[in-house]
């Protein structure tokens, strides 16, 4: 058996106080809060979800925001920068809106693409690129419109404690091609239009910490739940331990840890995020898994309020 995951379902980052979480990726980058809920293992915490329009996979950022968890360091085992892709001729925009909102950037190129680089406020490394592909994300909000709007994921820079065996495990298991190397970085593409770009760090750079201001995992695409357990099936016959099936109720999850210590999860393209709201009223009240509704009212008591609030 052969696979390709077409590329990036979803990124999973652990932040700080989730309105200032909501502030900046909704207020600052334009995305759509698509989802409010919980962390279905510790429902006392938000799980927030931002992406376009739609909510669709590839767009998918997700946060567990912990108001007082420690710092994390940034370090191999973890995603180490996490990219967006812009229309072309909107990076003037970028830069003009992060200088607008006192947001320090620097630029930088690498296999010939600009790329403008910046901090979340909680430490998250991220990156905007101009790229033809990708669809328009027709959400607008603010000064945010169609025209400049974040499409969704250019990719992921990865960092790894054994960049070999991950990159072995992207091309050979996870189906991507290398298509070049550069510099310390090798770069990886999946058949997706968004989502789709991967470089790897060529060498180990020191053990990450879990916290704060870092990526928890990331997860890749399965076409439904046939190709799950597909993946699940063709994943273990290579040598990983994955968990079985879990219902994170908007898709099916499965996980596993590469040997670069980089934790990955592959998730169903379906249900999506409108199935239990429409998609016109996705991410403006508390959606809880039904083995949690019954206990509303302690949840949300417990739960810091939040908006979502035009800061422009």
């Amino acid at each position: 058996m052969n696979k390709k995951t077409m590329g990036i379902h979803h990124i999973t980052a652990i932040v700080g106080h989730p309105q200032e979480n909501i502030d900046f990726y909704a207020g600052v980058l334009g995305l759509r809060l698509v989802k409010q809920t919980v962390n279905f293992d510790d429902p006392d915490t938000y799980h927030l979800y931002f992406g376009n329009e739609g909510g669709k996979p590839g767009t998918i950022i997700t946060f567990f925001p912990w108001v007082g968890a420690r710092q994390g360091i940034i370090g191999d085992g973890q995603v180490g920068v996490t990219s967006y892709i812009v229309p072309k001729g909107s990076m003037g925009f970028w830069e003009k809106r992060l200088e607008k909102f006192k947001i320090p950037y620097t630029k930088m190129e690498r296999f010939g693409e600009q790329y403008l680089k910046f901090d979340d406020p909680h430490g998250l490394h991220l990156e905007i690129v101009e790229r033809e592909e990708g669809k328009v994300n027709t959400w607008t909000f603010g000064e945010v419109t169609p025209a400049v709007a974040i499409k969704g994921f250019g990719g992921a820079t990865l960092l790894s404690a054994q960049p070999e065996k991950t990159g072995e495990l992207l091309e050979k298991i996870m189906g991507l091609e290398l298509v070049g190397k550069e510099g310390d970085f090798a770069r990886y593409r999946s058949t997706a239009d968004i989502g789709n770009i991967i470089d790897l760090k060529l060498t180990p750079d020191g053990r990450g910490q879990m916290g704060v201001g870092t990526v928890h995992h990331i997860a890749w695409r399965a076409t439904d739940d046939k190709d799950q357990l597909d993946w699940q099936r063709y994943v273990a016959s290579n040598g990983y331990g994955v968990t079985p099936v879990q219902d994170r109720n908007y898709f099916n999850a499965i996980y596993f840890r590469e040997h670069g210590q980089i934790l990955f999860e592959i998730a169903t393209d379906p249900p999506g995020f409108a199935h239990d709201e429409s998609n016109e009223t996705m991410g403006e009240k508390l959606m809880l898994p039904s083995q949690y509704e019954p206990h509303r009212s302690e949840i949300e008591a417990l739960l810091l309020p939040v908006e979502v609030r035009e800061l422009d």
